[in-house]
């Protein structure tokens, strides 16, 4: 029996339990944060083995990113009334053989649709582990248990996206995304050991749907993770060849930026988990994307390797404890409907990938790099404004859509 089928009278175990569960899921989203970080951090050395312009090779984020964009909703609505202890588990394992198929791919033209049909799992994975823990958690914990289990995006950041850089750079593209293949086996052998039998948050009905997509506020809320998510990758996506073309980095010094940025982010997203339920999420969002905002108003003013990790640390700060910060505001929010708004939000985050690395692969090849921060902060303010207006209007929920 899995750990985290318990039975219901004894509060120790049940707490145990839940303790293993949002570890498992954790590691299940740092699984996917390493698979979504693959493309940018062996950008380098894949533009150069299959002979693809830069700009070119970053298609793979915004490709990858409209799959995923696509699929989080009409999965999320196919796939509502599966046991959730399944449901991760074969999701994992389609991430891990897409990405084997990817190591194996023979040039971009494959590699391509490939990496599109591998990401579709973390358009299942993602939203449903947050829906998953929010149901299996009481009222007054659900908002740092969903912060916690995205503590593996934080982490895939500071392990992950470096570590990507390091392996394309000394061996070879495909071995980073063999190692994406082999982390999401073992994620999924530990999701399918914590995660109980019987798990199945409610299932959405069409008018449940309706009333998602017709809702004002709700969907201005889903647009803020769409903007912010543009800003970051619109030069988020192209600073690996950014570092080695413009600023004449090594290989070592590019790992060290992407494991900066990353431990900053972790640091963001653990004191947002133990202060999310006090502050309240949409206020948290609010200061989340004005801190990426000054990191990316400051970034051009840096000069070397050192001013540079010190004037975008407020951007790490703020880059996944954003998004987290996001889904604990709809997992409260309305949480009868919190299934359909995290895998809109899901959703969100890949629309704007897509439209941040598409939009700055159009402005790399027209401009040069040096005016993509720019439009990154003109994404990240019309977030935090829109953000700010949607906190402050009243949600006038349907009855069945609160708890």
């Amino acid at each position: 029996m899995p750990e985290g089928n318990v039975a219901p009278g004894d509060p120790a175990v049940q707490e145990r339990a839940a303790w293993h569960a949002r570890a498992g899921l954790l590691l299940g989203n740092f699984t996917i944060g390493c698979g979504v970080m693959v493309a940018p951090g062996s950008l380098n050395d894949l533009a150069r083995s299959l002979e693809v312009p830069v700009a070119v090779g970053g298609q793979l984020t915004s490709v990858g990113a409209v799959a995923m964009c696509l699929g989080a909703p009409l999965l999320a609505a196919a796939l509502a009334g599966f046991d959730r202890r399944r449901l991760l588990t074969l999701s994992l394992l389609w991430f891990a053989v897409g990405h084997l198929l990817c190591a194996l791919a023979p040039n971009f033209a494959v590699l391509l649709p490939l990496r599109a049909a591998a990401v579709l799992a973390a358009a299942v994975f993602t939203p449903q582990a947050a829906a998953a823990i929010g149901h299996m958690s009481t009222p007054q914990q659900r908002g740092r248990a969903i912060t916690t289990i995205f503590l593996g995006w934080s982490v895939a950041s500071v392990l992950g996206a470096p570590l990507h850089a390091w392996i394309s750079e000394v061996f070879g593209w495909r071995w980073a995304y063999g190692l994406v293949a082999g982390l999401s086996l073992a994620g999924m052998a530990v999701v399918w050991r914590v995660i109980p039998d019987g798990v199945r948050p409610p299932a959405l009905s069409l008018a449940s749907w309706r009333r998602v997509f017709t809702h004002p506020v709700l969907m201005a809320m889903v647009a803020v993770t769409a903007l912010f998510s543009a800003g970051q990758f619109t030069p988020f996506a192209y600073i690996a060849p950014w570092l080695r073309q413009v600023r004449g980095a090594s290989p070592e010094a590019v790992s060290l930026f992407f494991f900066w940025f990353g431990a900053f982010g972790v640091m963001g997203n653990l004191l947002l988990s133990r202060h999310v339920d006090r502050i309240g999420p949409a206020r948290a969002t609010g200061w989340m994307i004005a801190a990426m905002a000054l990191g990316m108003a400051l970034w051009p003013l840096s000069t070397g390797m050192t001013s540079l990790l010190l004037l975008i640390t407020p951007w790490a700060f703020g880059c996944f404890a954003s998004n987290s910060a996001q889904q604990a505001r709809f997992g409260l929010a309305a949480p009868e409907l919190a299934g359909a708004l995290m895998a809109l939000n899901t959703s969100a985050i890949y629309l704007g990938q897509a439209l941040g690395a598409g939009g700055g692969g159009l402005l790399l090849a027209a401009s040069g790099y040096d005016v993509l921060p720019w439009v990154g902060l003109a994404w990240l303010l019309a977030a935090w404004a829109l953000s700010h207006w949607a906190a402050r209007q009243p949600l006038h929920l349907h009855p069945d859509d609160r708890t």
